[in-house]
């Protein structure tokens, strides 16, 4: 019997109450065009109801891919567990996953995205679920908010702290999905998936043993289907046997407002001077001061934010492959792109699947991290995780607390305080207008990131900003230099909301971050 179905035709098979999981990191992989199905199915027939949603990251974002928003009607989806949610600007609706959220229709968690992937492995093998220290101290932890987004969320827990061997450890138990909604390029008439055109596989292979081992169905979504026979074995990365159901859909995007760039899936590299440098402000100012942490020869793991233009002060500085970058969704080497197509990367050495690079980061076996922060408390510890004012702003936490919870090192960046004013003249630092939000605050709002955990573990701790250089010493946080132009006191002392430590022998950042030109790093 064929397995080839219309996505029409393959929402039916989606029952009330079933547990789906979804492979996408926002736009990248998304299966669009089922989700939307699906969602269309709901508006006429109201059903399928009472869904439980899984997202290791993101499905869609605000920005051109609907994703999970196509199945956020009230009464489709009753629980969603995600590593990360669509979002976007403050300043504009937020997606109706958030609506359903924030309405207390939907039981909310975020659990960090690598042992989302895990709790599905262990559903796979038919084990009882996840013993982790991955997340514990954070907002993951049920000692602070475990997991729970909301108050539907908090009747439910999805996590407990449980003695074993005589340490304490965080049990997530297993995930056992219905069905599993992946997308490749090519399938097969057997079902069988090549990822040509892609920019990563993140975790589709484990969804679709998960739900197949479980007794479910796997929907494949693809932009062509092939004869039977002519796909080559190493290029398969999901086996026929374990796919049910074919949708195909020429027009797929290979991620939010790209039809396809060739470099993003490995069939050309681009010339190195075709990716464009960061403007000169403060913004790049901090991202320069951030690569002179690195070191040659390191594998470098890179987030979103100011940090993710480090790569490009490495090629402007003629040090491009001096270090390789390693980033979640599964690509390791070449250069990490930005704005919508963040998550992928051109020119990049391997593809990885995200489960087996979430095991990498877990366990600590690279060298240095480089991530942003929305606040920063008088413990060192992180928020990146959660605006209250403004949810949908941020994503949740995605990998972060895989990322950072046994990193050697962590370089955290951002600005100060945020709404100030500032410009870059003479080699200096100029504060036009000061900032009303403060970042360096007394307790942070969500713990992304423990830092009493991080002195505890040895780990290295840098905060870098615009005016100046902060470390995560063991008698607390500590301003170690400032930038030109900045006085210490009015500056930043006055300018953080609770008590910082000034080192002995504060330094003047690096005079050759405020030039417009080469600054000759050395790694």
């Amino acid at each position: 019997m064929s397995k080839i179905r219309t996505a029409s035709q393959a929402a039916e098979l989606v029952r009330d109450g079933a547990v789906i999981a979804v492979n996408s990191s926002s736009g990248l992989l998304c299966p669009d065009h089922v989700l939307a199905a699906l969602g269309e199915r709901f508006v006429q027939e109201g059903a399928p109801r009472g869904l439980t949603t899984i997202h290791p990251i993101a499905a869609g974002d605000m920005f051109g891919t609907p994703g999970v928003d196509h199945i956020a009607h009230s009464g489709m989806i009753t629980k969603i567990i995600g590593g990360s949610y669509p979002s976007g600007p403050s300043n504009a609706e937020p997606p109706k996953i958030w609506q359903r959220i924030l309405a207390e229709e939907v039981a909310a968690y975020n659990v960090p995205s690598g042992i989302v992937f895990d709790m599905l492995r262990e559903g796979a093998a038919q084990r009882p679920g996840v013993l982790t220290k991955v997340g514990m101290e954070t907002f993951a932890d049920p000692a602070l908010e475990g997991c729970a987004m909301n108050a539907a969320a908090r009747a439910t827990p999805i996590v407990k702290r449980v003695a074993f061997e005589g340490e304490d450890w965080l049990y997530f138990p297993a995930l056992r999905p219905d069905v599993a909604l992946i997308r490749a390029t090519t399938a097969d008439e057997n079902g069988n998936l090549t990822f040509e055109d892609e920019g990563a596989t993140l975790g589709a292979m484990e969804m679709a043993l998960a739900a197949h081992n479980c007794g479910g169905i796997v929907i494949a979504q693809v932009r062509r289907i092939a004869a039977q026979g002519t796909l080559k074995p190493h290029d398969v990365k999901v086996p026929g046997i374990l796919v049910d159901v074919i949708v195909e859909a020429p027009d797929q995007l290979q991620t939010t407002a790209t039809p396809h760039d060739p470099a993003i899936s490995g069939e050309v590299f681009r010339p190195l001077a075709s990716f464009r440098a960061a403007d000169f402000n403060p913004g790049k100012v901090i991202a320069r001061r951030v690569a002179q942490e690195l070191r040659s020869g390191w594998a470098v793991n890179i987030g979103f934010g100011i940090s993710a233009n480090v790569p490009r002060i490495l090629i402007e500085e003629g040090l491009h492959g001096a270090v390789t970058w390693v980033i979640e969704q599964g690509a390791v080497g070449g250069v990490p792109l930005l704005d919508f197509k963040f998550g992928c990367a051109s020119n990049a050495e391997a593809f990885v699947a995200s489960p087996h690079q979430f095991c990498y980061f877990q366990a600590g076996g690279f060298d240095c991290s480089l991530l942003s922060f929305l606040e920063i408390d008088a413990e060192g510890s992180v928020n990146v995780s959660r605006l209250a004012a403004t949810p949908h702003r941020t994503a949740g936490a995605g990998g972060f607390v895989d990322i950072t919870a046994r990193a050697k090192r962590i370089v955290f960046s951002g600005n100060f305080n945020a709404g100030a004013k500032m410009r870059i003249e003479n080699g200096r630092l100029v504060i036009d207008r000061e900032g009303k939000v403060a970042k360096i605050v007394p307790k942070v709002d969500q713990v992304s990131f423990s830092g009493r955990r991080a002195v505890a573990q040895g780990q290295e701790i840098t905060y870098v900003t615009e005016r100046c250089v902060l470390r995560l010493l063991p008698e607390g946080l500590t301003v170690t230099e400032i930038a030109p132009g900045v006085d210490l006191r009015r500056d930043v002392l006055d300018q953080a909301a609770t008590s910082l430590r000034v080192a002995e022998n504060l330094k003047e950042m690096d005079a050759a971050l405020f030039r417009d030109t080469p600054m000759g790093l050395a790694l």
